[in-house]
């Protein structure tokens, strides 16, 4: 065949005809072609290049074998799936796995993990206010407890004082999320939120204690699994506080393993032909246990005789079991590090209920793990972050204050680089753990379940305020070592591990639930492929080819993104953010690629290459949490003033991003294939990375910013509880920073008539200075005033022989 002229003319001249096909091929796999298009180009480049007829005939083999499906499911799919089938190259997924996997939804985490996201949904995404009804609990009973609850006062005498539990029942804040209808507020997640975020920077065991009734457990699940007759009966008693609540799932030999649970409940019928169970349980670590009226009881279920119909093991199921059950032990204690929120064990021997004890009755036995994971949001995506959130927030305000306050060698301590480098980070993190806090709960509060992302925003909010907490202490120096109650950061310290723990203790989080459940849960056809690989040929055909063009696309983008920094990705919108959204796309790609490299390479053996799934996990979760970042300030409104912390944060957002992407390439465990990852493209990562880091200018100016009065940074620390009165220590430390804000323009006038040689430095040059006409008499006054009031602000807590010893035996 002749082919077309200006083909044939390209062909005399060398490479050009390779080239016109890879720029073909490039733009295809750029766009994501579909087979028939890539079948069409094949042949019209076979056409005009005048290709022999032996290249006709492969062409037309391979465009019939992408394009008749029929046939390319016999010849080629049929034997495809016996070979993925045993070799093992996908894994096989465990019965609780297969619950946790299609629990909740997939939100804008599909977007990211798929390598090609859709950056204007990304960005259209609900960031939630409060409502004005919201609002007034916030400013009202939240307010009321906060002024009640002293958080060392609670650590002294180890419990709340009468008048806290008094507003905590009559203003029904253990029912934030039961339904008005049952006597509760119906609030939103983002409410929800909000309050365990002011308590918490009150008073953390108070913002526990809070929490856990309005996170997982006997409320949460009623709500949506519970009979009419058990919401009737339980509702309103844990909206008013009258019962209160606990959920009962750890135990010794399980902790994250729910396959492990002993707890074991067995159907009989009793002697008058009813229905019942007979429980054993040993629990430990259960919050509120030692209080508890009614406790939420995880357990696995034996029918022997089938009485329910579901077969001898139902499964794992719930339970709501009174605590003056005969057989229930509780009131025994934990001591979680010493943090005073009722924390212990609890028991059952022989505890004998009717089957209507099942959370949703009869027809939720067996129906557990799926209940438990469907809630889990509640936890990881509500509690926890908020928990993270609050003392992030909480920490910034107290070490920006403490930072202008404290001088040495005659300067705030917060003028010094060090000091103004862990400033910034405390900032970035304030900054960051909002927006993905309120990102989140935008999505639970709009129906969907987002599982992966969730456990993202519990691990990763957590791991930041425990890194913050530690630059408060560094900032803070003696004021931080030093207990008693002038020490506001302290107790947060003490209590840093306790969160990573639950909910999924942090390494499991990272290394086996984020990408692993991601890995199947995201990907648009890995789970298909998996479901459809036991005899589904046609399901297993179109997941199988969409898989290959699902990897051909994202490799093609991760190489042009790559090459071109991202610049060829497509955004809607301009200037910081739309620079940022190019990068992000070029993220996303080579993610996607090389999970895609990943899964076919390890197959099933990924599960246990726990080091590079936890990189996985680490690229993931820093995509999310710069694309929350960047939904924040577009939600704001792109104020000019935050541009420092969004730069800060997504810089380093994409530095960590770019290490995980290092220490990955240098470990892929891909036999045959390690070289080509360790050598040329672990170098072009390198020679070509996504960031080096934040820039020490952002940082100067966030610290800055840290340390200036005024909106900016109020909005900042929105939420965080600061009294009024000058004799509690936050409201100490605030007063002194305010003041001392507006004697520094003041002392700033008077060093520098010292610098020039007005005034001579004497302890005397605040009267020379007025004598001088420098400063006025009540700007003496003044600085008279700021030097007093930091003085106090930086004293520490001293207690005698008897204080301190009554305080430590208890």
């Amino acid at each position: 065949m002749e082919g077309w002229p200006l083909f044939s003319g390209l062909m005399s001249f060398p490479g050009w005809a390779a080239a016109c096909t890879v720029g073909l091929a490039l733009v295809l796999g750029h766009l994501g072609g579909r087979a028939w298009m890539w079948s069409v180009a094949l042949l019209a480049c076979l056409y005009g290049f005048g290709a022999p007829a032996s290249l006709w005939m492969a062409g037309i083999v391979v465009s019939a074998f992408m394009v008749v499906v029929p046939l390319r499911r016999a010849l080629l799919t049929r034997p495809l799936m016996a070979v993925v089938r045993s070799a093992g190259l996908l894994p096989r997924i465990s019965e609780t796995e297969q619950v946790a996997i299609q629990a909740g939804t997939v939100w804008v985490e599909g977007e990211l993990f798929g390598g090609k996201p859709d950056f204007r949904r990304i960005l259209q995404q609900p960031y939630p206010s409060l409502t004005q009804r919201e609002q007034m609990f916030l400013d009202g009973p939240v307010e009321e407890l906060c002024r009640v609850t002293e958080s060392w006062r609670m650590w002294r005498d180890r419990t709340l004082p009468t008048e806290a539990w008094d507003i905590i029942r009559r203003e029904k804040f253990f029912g934030l999320i039961i339904p008005e209808k049952y006597g509760g507020h119906g609030f939103s997640a983002r409410l929800n939120s909000a309050v365990v975020q002011k308590l918490h920077s009150r008073c953390g065991p108070l913002a526990t204690m809070i929490m856990v009734p309005n996170s997982l457990g006997p409320a949460e699940l009623l709500v949506h699994y519970g009979t009419k007759e058990q919401q009737n009966h339980y509702l309103p008693r844990l909206a008013d506080g009258s019962l209160i609540p606990a959920f009962a799932l750890t135990e010794p030999a399980a902790g994250s393993d729910a396959g492990a649970l002993r707890a074991k409940g067995v159907v009989f019928r009793d002697e008058d032909g009813g229905l019942k169970l007979r429980l054993q349980w040993s629990k430990r670590y259960i919050t509120l246990a030692p209080v508890a009226g009614v406790l939420g009881l995880a357990f696995k279920l034996h029918d022997p005789d089938s009485l329910l119909g579901r077969g001898p093991s139902p499964g794992i199921t719930c339970a709501l079991i009174a605590t003056d059950t005969p057989g229930v032990v509780t009131g025994l204690r934990h001591d979680p590090l010493g943090v005073p929120f009722p924390n212990g064990p609890t028991e059952g021997h022989d505890v004998v209920v009717p089957v209507d004890a099942i959370i949703g009755g009869a027809a939720g036995a067996g129906h557990g793990w799926r209940m438990l994971m469907e809630s889990l949001a509640a936890g990881r995506g509500i509690s926890l972050p908020a928990v993270a959130t609050g003392g992030i927030k909480m920490a910034s305000l107290v070490a920006s204050a403490h930072a202008t306050v404290r001088e040495q060698f005659g300067l705030p301590i917060g003028w010094f680089e060090g000091v103004q480098e862990a400033l910034a980070r405390i900032g970035g993190a304030a900054y960051l753990s909002e927006a993905a806090c309120v990102y989140t709960l935008g999505a639970i509060d709009h129906g969907a379940k987002p599982a992966v992302v969730t456990a993202m925003a519990k691990y990763n909010l957590t791991e930041l305020s425990r890194q913050v907490v530690l630059d408060a202490m560094d900032i803070l120096g003696g004021n931080g070592i030093s207990g008693g109650p002038r020490n506001l950061i302290a107790e947060a310290y003490i209590a840093s591990p306790i969160s990573i723990t639950v909910e999924g203790a942090n390494i499991l989080t990272r290394t086996l639930i984020i990408f692993g459940q991601g890995a199947i849960r995201c990907h648009p056809w890995a789970y298909k492929a998996i479901q459809t690989l036991e005899g589904d040929l046609r399901g297993f055909d179109e997941a199988i080819w969409g898989y290959a063009g699902h990897v051909l696309r994202n490799k093609v983008r991760a190489l042009l993104l790559g090459v071109t920094r991202g610049r060829l990705q497509v955004v809607p919108t301009r200037g910081l953010v739309g620079r940022y959204l190019r990068k992000l796309g070029w993220a996303s790609a080579s993610f996607a690629f090389l999970a895609d490299v990943a899964m076919m390479g390890i197959g099933s053996n990924l599960k246990r290459k726990e080091r590079v799934a936890g990189r996985f996990a680490d690229i993931f979760s820093w995509m999310y949490l710069a694309a929350a970042a960047l939904r924040r300030f577009e939600a704001e409104g792109r104020l000019r003033e935050d541009e420092p912390y969004l730069r800060w944060v997504m810089d380093c957002a994409f530095s960590k991003m770019q290490s995980a992407f290092e220490d990955l390439l240098a470990n892929m465990p891909i036999r045959g294939l390690g070289w080509l990852f360790r050598g040329p493209i672990l170098f072009w990562w390198r020679v070509n990375p996504l960031s080096l880091g934040p820039k020490d200018s952002d940082g100067a100016r966030i610290a800055r910013l840290m340390q200036t009065p005024g909106e900016q940074r109020n909005r900042m620390t929105q939420g965080v509880y600061v009294p009024e009165d000058a004799d509690q220590a936050m409201g100490r430390l605030q007063q002194a920073f305010d003041i001392a804000a507006r004697a520094k323009p003041v002392r700033t006038r008077v060093h520098r008539a010292v610098k020039s040689g007005m005034l001579e430095e004497s302890p005397q040059v605040v009267d020379d200075a007025v004598a001088a006409g420098v400063i006025t008499m009540e700007e003496k006054d003044l600085i008279i005033a700021a030097a007093a009031a930091r003085w106090d602000a930086i004293q520490v807590d001293v207690f005698d022989e008897d204080d301190y010893l009554q305080h430590h035996r208890r």
